[in-house]
């Protein structure tokens, strides 16, 4: 007999998570209210949109665009940064650096608020 490798096979085990999006710093790309639908893992690639524990914050997460991807020997890091900058409390690589890609959730879908 086979084994269910239905959607609660993948959510159950973490590797595919939801998100909703909560602030500005993405518009126009993303709005609040927003659904996302990532995995996890993978190599970051520039313009890619990935989730991330918070460097500063660890109870949330944070939704950035590659910019830059680079390897270390402690793994590979990329550039978080925000599509809108200027939005009022945007925090980004700008104010903590670059983001281990370990542990980083790569956006596969994305679901507008209506």
């Amino acid at each position: 007999m086979r084994r269910n490798h239905g959607p609660s096979r993948w959510f159950g085990s973490g590797l595919v998570r939801r998100f909703v999006v909560v602030e500005d710093s993405m518009r126009p790309a993303l709005l609040p209210g927003d659904g996302l639908l990532a995995v996890r893992g993978g190599t970051p690639k520039q313009g890619q949109l990935r989730v991330f524990p918070d460097p500063l914050l660890s109870t949330r997460y944070l939704i950035k665009r590659v910019g830059g991807v680079r390897e270390t020997p402690s793994g590979t890091t990329f550039e978080a940064l925000s599509d809108n900058a200027g939005a009022p409390g945007v925090t980004d690589s700008r104010e903590f650096g670059w983001v281990p890609a370990a542990g980083s959730y790569r956006v596969l879908w994305t679901a507008r608020k209506t």
